[in-house]
């Protein structure tokens, strides 16, 4: 198993340890100062190694779906199953890229989390591409589950043509296989002028527009969300405690 820390990481908490040890020797002996030294860069390198996890695989526990920790040279920020009622439809993970993550690097998913949530928010508009891949948990018929999801979008986003094209995408990806069972996958990429459908690793088209990638990421990062816990693993994985 090998830990790959980003090298601004380190830098970052080398910064922080030689602020402490700048702080600290103020106020105390030599002997004391070089013992605090040590455990504050001990610190450092157990809070890299942490990091590190957030580019691992991820199971949703409430599916026992796994996830793997890159998908199209996007990393796994989390995921989350998808419920209705008491039955759970599938589970979504949401890959991201390195500047997603940064900008929820100094919050706390606590103290912070009203601001996490929106940091993570903002940030997936603003620095795509971003990809949410979703895995059935249940079986949906076609004409189902295309219209749960164009229904979740629709009132998100103002241009009812574009819904009905993606709903048109995931209906026709479903229905030539004639449904959507246990098992199968929904990939769908955000990216800046466009938002591509793929079913089973197969890719379907793309609606071009320049924000339905922002409502669709919507449907799973905003206050009335689908999938409370994917935001939670996100800030989860890569918050600060």
């Amino acid at each position: 198993f090998t830990f790959i820390i980003p090298v601004h990481t380190i830098l970052n908490l080398y910064q922080l340890n030689i602020e402490l040890h700048h702080h600290w020797k103020i106020k105390h002996s030599h002997s004391t100062m070089t013992s605090f030294s040590t455990l504050t860069l001990v610190g450092c390198i157990l809070l890299a190694l942490s990091c590190s996890f957030c580019h691992a695989a991820m199971v949703d526990k409430a599916t026992g779906i796994d996830f793997s920790p890159k998908l199209g040279g996007l990393d796994l920020f989390g995921v989350g199953v998808r419920k209705k009622g008491p039955i759970k439809v599938y589970s979504v993970g949401m890959y991201a890229s390195e500047a997603v993550r940064s900008s929820l690097s100094t919050l706390s998913k606590q103290a912070d989390k009203i601001k996490a949530l929106s940091t993570l928010r903002s940030s997936v508009k603003s620095t795509p591409p971003t990809t949410f891949l979703l895995k059935m948990n249940f079986k949906v018929g076609a004409e189902k589950m295309a219209s749960a999801i164009a229904d979740s979008v629709a009132p998100r986003h103002n241009n009812a043509g574009e819904v009905e094209e993606l709903k048109t995408l995931i209906f026709d990806g479903v229905s030539a296989k004639g449904e959507a069972t246990k098992g199968t996958t929904f990939q769908f990429d955000c990216g800046p002028n466009d938002l591509s459908v793929s079913v089973d690793g197969k890719k379907q088209g793309s609606v071009s527009s320049s924000g339905l990638s922002a409502s669709f990421s919507d449907v799973y990062l905003d206050d009335k969300c689908v999938s409370n816990p994917l935001r939670d693993s996100c800030l989860d994985n890569c918050c600060m405690p």
